[in-house]
């Protein structure tokens, strides 16, 4: 155990929290030490803080019931404590931003799920096995901080993880101009049907936000580095609907592309089918094995049939079919707290792990 780097979550009462915790049980390079919350929820063990709010299907595990929970402010001594941090806190964008520079400038490396550093220039946005390259960009936000091993990185907004993955194994075809629609879960909200009975037979047709983060996060993915800073992709526009559905876990897209290379529909599966990037190839503890699927089936991919695909690392891709304005059409899925959130953060922190960026202390 003494060999496992030492992690501490912060927000870790929360939805995500939760989600962290469950995913690092038996990790073999992460040990949860700390758990961080709300001055309200510190002093209580993290059973108590959670209380009847622990909304993972599978138990709490055992080996963070009798945590005690810290005060997330209490930045110095978390940074005692820990080789570095997720970061899930429910603040303001501007209280996220301050705190996660904090423990940044307190040499705690910091990978977010939160939005509040995703338009930061020198702050990596990444998906594994998309940009694993843009991690280099923290030498130069290093330099910013004045720090030695203290950094933020972060992880994309859930809901483009069933497109984006999707549009950049099809590169070599050139997209240029994507319409998407994406169908997305109430967990997203962080809540359950029990919070939130009105979904239950319901759509929404609006999530505050959601819409430019479709449109705008893929850019910065599809980036470079240039002079320190990640400068977004200007080679393709998108623009999208994002609606909510009663559906528990689960973001469906569906999507219509305009390619300047004309690919086949055996080219275009072909292409997912043998996407792989730096978490494969390096055989990173949480990447799934075969990152995209398609399936051929008309009905297919179902949120009940297909949205655990790879342990819900996995994207699971349909209905590749010619369109008669745009050239072909598709229907994406991903989990969007695995794959989306917790999960993805996770598999950036075993990146960071492996290119050296995250080391003990």
């Amino acid at each position: 155990m003494s060999e496992k780097l030492r992690v501490g979550i912060l927000g870790g009462t929360g939805m995500v929290g939760q989600r962290f915790i469950s995913l690092l049980e038996n990790h073999p390079w992460f040990e949860v030490v700390v758990v961080a919350a709300s001055p309200r929820s510190a002093g209580k063990t993290y059973e108590e803080a959670v209380g009847g709010r622990w909304k993972m299907t599978t138990p709490m595990p055992e080996a963070v019931k009798s945590l005690v929970v810290l005060d997330v402010n209490d930045i110095n001594t978390i940074a005692e404590q820990v080789d570095f941090v997720f970061s899930a806190v429910d603040m303001s964008k501007d209280e996220i931003k301050a705190i996660e520079e904090a423990y940044a400038k307190a040499e705690v490396p910091v990978v977010s799920n939160n939005s509040a550093h995703r338009w930061t220039p020198d702050v990596p946005m990444v998906v594994p096995e998309i940009n694993p390259e843009h991690m280099n960009v923290i030498e130069f936000q290093k330099k910013r901080l004045g720090t030695t091993r203290g950094f933020v990185a972060v992880k994309p907004n859930c809901s483009i993880q069933s497109y984006a993955p999707v549009l950049t194994a099809w590169a070599e075809f050139e997209p240029y101009e994507v319409i998407v629609s994406t169908y997305q879960a109430i967990s997203g909200a962080g809540k359950t049907f029990k919070d939130w009975p009105e979904m239950v037979e319901n759509i929404i047709p609006y999530i505050g936000g959601e819409e430019e983060k479709s449109e705008k996060e893929p850019l910065r993915i599809w980036g470079e580095i240039k002079d320190g800073v990640i400068v977004p992709a200007d080679h393709i526009k998108i623009t999208s609907q994002c609606i909510r559905v009663p559906v528990l876990n689960g973001h469906t897209a569906t999507v219509f592309v305009k390619f300047k290379k004309q690919p086949t529909k055996e080219q275009l599966i072909e292409k997912l089918l043998a996407f792989k990037g730096e978490p494969q190839r390096l055989e990173l503890p949480s990447a799934p094995k075969q990152f995209i699927q398609y399936l051929e089936e008309d009905n297919r991919p179902q949120v009940q049939l297909d949205v655990n695909y790879e342990n819900g690392m996995g994207i699971s891709v349909g209905r590749i079919r010619e369109d008669s304005i745009y050239d072909w059409k598709f229907v994406g899925l991903s989990h969007n707290t695995v794959r989306g959130a917790a999960g993805g953060a996770v598999l950036c922190a075993e990146l960071l792990k492996a290119q050296g960026y995250i080391t003990k202390k």
